[in-house]
């Protein structure tokens, strides 16, 4: 019975540490770095370098894990404050602080190590860069202190296809800051929709989001700004010949169904929309992403 009891301690122990990384938000984020890394590939499978986007992937998630458990630390007070959150495992004192930055700082020298060992110094360098950008300057600095917090902070979770075409080639051309333009742009049309709905939790924190500070009304006229700005952006790879019309038309018709569902906030306001918003735009972004790569990878049938 004890050694159950002590087999169970550790699983939930795992289980808290593991939600330290965000999952979700990391297997985002590791799906970007491999459209990168798979755009900048051959077009045959057979000429793909799968060793090096292994190991790519697995130093850009122990970067983004680490990232995910520095914001829980410095957020751990208002998340305990917010219905969102307040289940997390530094707020419930499932994880000290201590062993939460020991953690995070484990995962970065990990994540360093394999980089530099096994990919190269450049995705490592980027790496990096975005882990300060989003633990420390998005986190630490900008979420508290403005409105644009998310624009602002949102350079840190559009590098990923970036560093994975850095990981593929060793340096990072024009075609890899299209799709980091792409998720710069859509990062506010998809966290603000988010914001509104919890906006009665970010006003109890102190949290200065945008449908706090400027009201619900103003952030979704924001938002279909930076829709279309995304539904613009995502016309350059086909513009600059990164790809061909199959993608044009899966890219104009996800955009259609972004712009109906940030229309709907002004027009057809309703407390689930933004829900809806948030929701589809995920969808959106991983289905264009993949209709990005079918696209490629036409020329290699």
């Amino acid at each position: 019975m004890a050694q159950s009891r002590s087999l169970g301690l550790d699983f939930a122990a795992v289980q808290s540490y593991c939600e330290l990384t965000k999952p979700r938000v990391v297997s985002l984020l590791i799906f970007t770095a491999m459209v990168g890394m798979l755009l900048a590939s051959p077009a045959r499978m057979a000429d793909i370098h799968w060793t090096v986007i292994l190991w790519a992937s697995i130093g850009i998630a122990l970067a983004s894990g680490a990232a995910a458990a520095v914001n829980h630390v410095v957020d751990r007070q208002i998340d305990g404050q917010m219905k969102r959150t307040h289940t997390r495992p530094l707020p419930n004192d499932a994880i000290s602080v201590t062993g939460a930055l020991v953690f995070a700082t484990v995962l970065m020298v990990m994540s360093v190590v394999v980089l530099v060992v096994f990919v190269n110094k450049l995705t490592a360098i980027l790496t990096m860069a975005g882990l300060v950008g989003y633990a420390g300057i998005y986190t630490g600095f900008l979420k508290r202190r403005t409105p644009q917090n998310i624009v602002l902070g949102g350079a840190a979770g559009a590098i990923p296809p970036v560093l994975g075409w850095a990981a593929v080639t060793g340096h990072a051309p024009m075609a890899s800051w299209v799709l980091f333009l792409i998720i710069f742009l859509w990062t506010p049309a998809h966290f603000w929709p988010l914001a509104i709905y919890r906006s009665d939790d970010y006003a109890r924190v102190g949290i200065p989001m945008m449908p706090v500070t400027r009201g619900v009304r103003h952030t979704s006229w924001l938002i279909l700004a930076y829709t279309v700005g995304t539904v613009l952006a995502t016309q350059l790879p086909y513009m600059i010949g990164m790809a061909g019309k199959p993608y044009l038309v899966g890219a104009d018709v996800l955009g259609i169904g972004f712009l109906y569902h940030a229309l709907r906030l002004i027009y057809a306001p309703d407390r689930h929309n933004p829900m809806r918003m948030f929701g589809y735009s995920i969808v959106y972004l991983s289905l264009l992403f993949a209709v990005l790569l079918a696209d490629h990878y036409m020329v290699g049938l």
